[in-house]
């Protein structure tokens, strides 16, 4: 399977055009034999816009995912829709609860809905985000091109248990949207790295640029195999980070280096 992660320049609040780059970037992505298309968190108005959050909410038949999902069918690609701020009040048969959530959903090759992902841990320090939106609880995973393929969002990644019960589901393949800034790059270049490795799985951590008000995404797109070996990186310039992913690969090195085996729960 051939993976792209699209590291987008987010305009602060431009929904409009940062929705016209991402699709863009799957046409891209497309052209370059990609299966999946992986796009970075709230690529839609920007994770430090806070008080754009509540004017851009969307349901999950809203504009944005409306048109991701003409992308998907038109290039006949998977797309892990990074995040966007999805209004629940909107959501037919989503949480009982109203408010806002950081939301990824994963679209197959038809442009179907196939999982919907909602951050979990929402970040606190220096930010607002745990004040204005609530928490998901679900850990959905989706079968596609030989992969079992988890979402988590950003700041999942500095809890391990998490990730652990992932791989109890059979997950091989952890696709990471984000909005990582500056400073905190040496932390964006570990935690991705050691998910993977602890847990011996790919793990897609798909990162934006761009400079807000207070803050600035770092970028280093990165695909990581079951080793913690850098399949394909990035620096902090919009690109794509394009690689090939083997499902085999993770049977291989699982049987090669059995350590999931020896877990004392």
């Amino acid at each position: 399977m051939r993976l792209a992660l699209a590291q987008l320049d987010v305009e602060p609040t431009d929904v409009t055009e940062n929705v016209d780059r991402a699709v863009a970037a799957v046409d891209r992505a497309s052209d370059r034999g990609a299966d999946l298309v992986v796009l970075p968190e709230l690529f839609t108005v920007g994770y430090f816009a806070f008080d754009s959050y509540a004017r851009s909410a969307e349901s999950l038949d809203g504009p944005t995912l409306t048109r991701l999902a003409e992308a998907a069918r038109d290039h006949e690609v998977g797309i892990v829709a990074g995040s966007i701020v999805e209004d629940l009040a909107t959501t037919d048969g989503g949480p009982a609860e109203e408010g806002l959530a950081n939301t990824s959903v994963f679209l197959d090759r038809a442009g179907d809905r196939r999982a919907v992902y909602r951050k979990r841990h929402l970040f606190g320090y220096d930010s607002a985000e745990s004040d204005l939106l609530v928490a998901g609880e679900s850990l959905p995973t989706v079968d596609f091109d030989g992969f079992t393929v988890a979402t988590t969002t950003c700041y999942d990644l500095r809890f391990p248990e998490l990730y652990r019960r992932l791989v109890d589901d059979g997950t091989t393949l952890v696709c990471v949207p984000s909005a990582w800034p500056y400073p905190r790059v040496e932390h964006w270049r570990l935690l991705p790295r050691v998910r993977a490795v602890e847990n011996l799985l790919y793990v897609g951590a798909a990162n934006g640029v761009g400079t807000f008000e207070d803050a600035s995404l770092c970028g280093r797109s990165t695909v990581y195999d079951p080793w913690g070996t850098t399949l394909a990186s990035s620096d902090d310039d919009p690109t794509l980070v394009v690689t090939d992913c083997d499902p085999a690969e993770i049977a291989r090195v699982r049987e090669e280096f059995p350590a999931l085996r020896d877990r004392e729960l």
